[in-house]
């Protein structure tokens, strides 16, 4: 599904060669220890699970924007990986993404999503509410063991009730 933003900006699902693009954009913030970093190899296997902004001026469709929203349970799901490229932030493009991707939720009849950030101020202006990581189990027993920071996690976790 297809939403536009403006004339020129649209979300879409993400292509296979959207990946490139995408890695570039999560880890220039991963770089600054603003979110974890993602492999080429995590990208292409969860290929599905992304959604991008798109420029059409740009001749090329630069993708200035990207995220993820990771099922994990018949009512549960993660939106993760929400990164804007860097010059087009807090114009309100990774507000839109998360709310299609939230929207993309409901369609799927999910209950909740969550997620796990270092910005939960974004998080609250769309009804997050942060909570423990002990209230998602199944997070942290399917991947968060295998994070480099899994004794030491300095992200918030955050649910929002669809």
């Amino acid at each position: 599904m297809t939403t536009f933003i403006s004339e020129n900006l649209i979300v879409r699902k993400a292509r296979l060669r959207d990946v490139g693009e995408i890695a570039r954009i999560v880890n220039f913030y991963a770089e600054r220890q603003q979110m974890l970093p993602k492999t080429h190899l995590q990208l292409y296997e969860n290929l599905r699970d992304f959604s991008v902004v798109e420029n059409k001026a740009d001749p090329s469709g630069q993708i200035i924007a990207c995220g993820a929203l990771h099922i994990y349970w018949e009512n549960l799901a993660e939106i993760r990986a929400i990164a804007v490229a860097e010059g087009m932030n807090r114009k309100g493009i990774g507000k839109l993404l998360a709310e299609r991707l939230i929207d993309e939720a409901r369609e799927l009849g999910l209950e909740q999503v969550f997620c796990f950030t270092y910005v939960p101020k974004f998080f609250n202006s769309l009804g997050f509410i942060q909570v423990e990581h002990s209230v998602l189990p199944l997070k942290v027993y399917n991947e968060c063991f295998q994070c480099p920071k899994f004794n030491n996690c300095d992200e918030i976790a955050m649910v929002l009730q669809l």
